[in-house]
């Protein structure tokens, strides 16, 4: 986990100064047409880093693991993200991915293979979920402009 915690730690740094550059405004503007904002796209990464963060603990304490799905037009319809200062939620953002990678840095080696079922997909383990968190991130912060 070292290899992914050292991958999530660079993507962060590379991402943060380019997502500040977007500020207030830039972070209102669809990505794509007819697509989410910036805001709401790291919104949607700040409710992956919060689930992903659960389960990777979740999953390190027991021997299993069962996870509801993600609603994610309503998350981030409910969270209002396009209210929130773009600041806030890059420092959020950015302060949630460290400490992910001081976590995933941690995980028992033992708990690696831990089956975990998330809503109604099919079980994977613990470390597939934690290698495609990264994979996750990347592929929206590419869709904002903030992917190395």
């Amino acid at each position: 986990m070292d290899r992914v915690s050292d991958e999530l730690a660079r993507i962060v740094d590379f991402a943060e100064p380019i997502l500040r550059q977007a500020g207030e405004d830039g972070s209102r503007t669809p990505v794509l047409p007819g697509g989410w904002s910036r805001k709401q796209l790291l919104g949607h990464l700040i409710d992956s880093a919060s689930n992903n963060h659960q389960r990777f603990v979740r999953a390190a304490l027991a021997d299993s693991l069962e996870f509801p799905g993600y609603d994610t037009p309503g998350s981030v319809a409910v969270e209002a993200v396009e209210d929130a200062g773009w600041g806030m939620l890059v420092d959020l953002w950015t302060s949630y991915n460290r400490y992910l990678a001081h976590v995933i840095r941690r995980l028992p080696a033992g708990k690696l293979a831990v089956p975990c079922r998330i809503g109604s997909h099919e079980p994977v383990t613990l470390a597939f979920l934690v290698e495609d968190y990264t994979r996750h991130l990347v592929h929206h912060l590419g869709q904002i402009g903030a992917a190395s």
